[in-house]
């Protein structure tokens, strides 16, 4: 054996520690042991320094007679930087309102790797996919631990075990076994006549809003569309949101919704006041508690497929709804999912369900109405694959609309509505980049500002759906573009969501013209969990023609006039730069 001392540069040299080794180890070699005492994340990073001379070979580092350094990326060791704000208010008035476009600053500013802090509770956030991996990989040293300075921690519930809970529970264990098999790709596609069932539904209100002339809140509109989906699906719930045009949004969607806005005005307030007896935190509680007992109502009422117990796969295509899957199904040694896990991960499932969707569906409808020439090659898509409004979607057919997936794809890359997936620091580490990140911090890998970062992507504040066809794109690194998280606390509802979006955008785009209602800048709530346009107003113009197909046209330019165009109303919904999010 041989030893030598080493230290972190950027630290004193009287903080070394005589580390040994086996006499034939090599640099790599080296480079894995060093990083186990140091608590590296990222071995390979490592280099080697004495008297500021960098050392290569291992004969050279063991010959040193003074304690060697250690590098991470050629850089010293380093806390994470961020801007030192206020006394007690912290960051507060420089990240809200505008917390995508400031966040934007400060990852300028500061770097791949910054904090921000907010009445006391520090939080860290990355625009770096390899810190992004790191983190959302369940290891040694990340976790999903939902601590006071973790985002989710106003509605956290331990026994749900998705999304809202802790991975190391045995709530999380149970709960990761039962719930993937009803949600991938064949359950999916179980569900997809219900889809297109529910969407087919919301034609007669749609209709009639055209028929009258009026411009809708295409968010309140999607929010409706997404929970009468959600509901049947998991519940087996009808909420009558399309019995008429003015129907009322359920209470329980309401409570939902307001859950998600309390919780992120209450978290970025700081764990003090999240614990107050009073105000928004009790209104939390309060809200949180009655959308329990309301989906615990629906559970009680869901109708079952039938009465034998089932394995877990096959449960999954032959359920009713998710109610009647999680009761009948049963893994390897006959077990089911315990009743109080199954209530949580219900309520946690469809929340999630639909806000996510009915914010992605906002932000393509926007696309729509806001990108020139987008809304006529979908619908050219269409027509030159042989849509009809009486045909049955199935993944077989979607899977040919090569243009829809790129436009789903760019407006997830450009305007993701997800921004909470924040993971917890198991152990003190250093980063790749030679950031310190302590024990029991927190850390967002910042989806926005990783989809928008010009180091990962071309000119990313363009939205281009062709892009997704570029080689650069394709050998994009593994973490440039996660929409849904990646990991094993992936979001295990993606699949879902997608069929979804497969089967509503085509049938919407379609049957109706989508042209965007007046010249304001279209604003996002940064006091709301994900990311969704507010003030978007649109008309939907029921189409009575359609352009033919594409071997017969006369004119291949894109928003050319030509015969066979639908004829709509004189707009077509072009480019507006005032139309833009406001993200500065």
């Amino acid at each position: 054996m041989q030893s030598q001392s080493f230290y972190l540069l950027g630290e004193s040299p009287t903080s070394a520690r005589t580390i040994q080794f086996e006499e034939n180890v090599d640099a790599d070699g080296l480079r894995d042991l060093i990083a186990s005492h140091f608590a590296i994340v990222v071995a390979n990073g490592i280099g080697f320094e004495s008297d500021d001379n960098n050392l290569y070979e291992v004969l050279d580092i063991t010959a040193s007679t003074t304690p060697v350094a250690i590098t991470i990326d050629g850089r010293a060791i380093r806390n994470v930087p961020g801007s030192k704000g206020l006394p007690w208010v912290g960051n507060f008035f420089e990240v809200f309102p505008d917390h995508l476009g400031n966040h934007q600053r400060l990852f300028e500013t500061y770097g791949p790797v910054m904090k921000t802090t907010n009445m006391g509770q520090t939080i860290y956030h990355t625009n770096d996919p390899d810190v992004a991996a790191i983190a959302f990989a369940e290891s040694d040293f990340f976790t999903k631990k939902i601590n006071e300075s973790h985002p989710l921690y106003g509605i956290k519930t331990p026994e749900a075990g998705v999304f809202l809970g802790d991975t190391d529970t045995p709530e999380w264990r149970v709960t990761h076994k039962f719930l993937p098999p009803a949600l991938g790709p064949k359950a999916v596609r179980h569900y997809a006549p219900k889809m297109q069932k529910t969407i087919e539904e919301a034609y007669k209100v749609f209709d009639s809003l055209d028929e009258s002339g009026q411009s809708w809140n295409v968010y309140m509109y999607m929010l409706k569309l997404g929970s009468q989906a959600v509901a049947e699906l998991m519940l087996g719930a009808d909420l009558k949101h399309f019995s008429k045009v003015d129907a009322p949004i359920h209470e329980v969607v309401m409570l939902i919704a307001e859950t998600l806005h309390l919780n992120k005005k209450v978290t970025s307030w700081g764990s003090w006041y999240a614990n107050l007896p009073f105000g928004d935190p009790k209104l939390l509680r309060t809200k949180k508690a009655r959308m329990e007992v309301l989906i615990e109502d629906y559970i009680q009422q869901a109708a079952s497929g039938g009465v034998e117990d089932l394995p877990l796969q096959e449960a999954a295509l032959k359920a009713s709804n998710m109610v009647d899957y999680a009761i009948r199904a049963t893994d390897n040694k006959g077990e089911k999912i315990p009743k109080t896990s199954l209530k949580e991960a219900l309520v946690v499932a469809t929340g999630a369900g639909f806000t996510t969707t009915s914010s992605l569906l906002s932000w393509l409808i926007y696309g729509l109405v806001t990108y020139p020439g987008v809304q006529e090659k979908l619908l050219q898509e269409l027509v030159d694959n042989d849509f009809t409004d009486e045909m049955e979607l199935t993944s077989d057919y979607t899977d040919k609309l090569v243009y829809l997936d790129r436009f789903i794809k760019e407006t997830q890359r450009r305007h993701n509505p997800s921004f909470q997936p924040g993971r917890t620091a198991k152990v003190d580490m250093i980063l790749p980049g030679g950031y310190k990140l302590p024990k029991d911090a927190v850390i967002i890998p910042a989806l926005h500002h990783i989809h928008n970062n010009p180091a990962l992507w071309d000119n990313p504040q363009q939205f281009n759906p062709d892009r997704w066809e570029t080689d650069a794109v394709k050998n994009r690194h593994k973490a440039a573009y996660i929409p849904f998280a990646m990991g094993p606390r992936m979001c295990i509802g993606f699949n879902f969501a997608l069929q979804e979006i497969k089967i509503f955008l085509p049938k919407l785009i379609w049957r109706y013209n989508f042209v965007k209602d007046g010249d304001e800048t279209i604003m996002y709530d940064p006091m709301f969990q994900l990311i969704r346009p507010n003030n978007l107003y649109v008309r939907a113009e029921k189409r009575v023609k359609w352009l033919p197909r594409t071997e017969v046209r006369q004119d291949s330019a894109v928003g050319s006039p030509r015969s066979g165009s639908p004829v709509v109303g004189a707009s077509m919904g072009g480019f507006n730069a005032a139309s833009m999010p406001r993200m500065v």
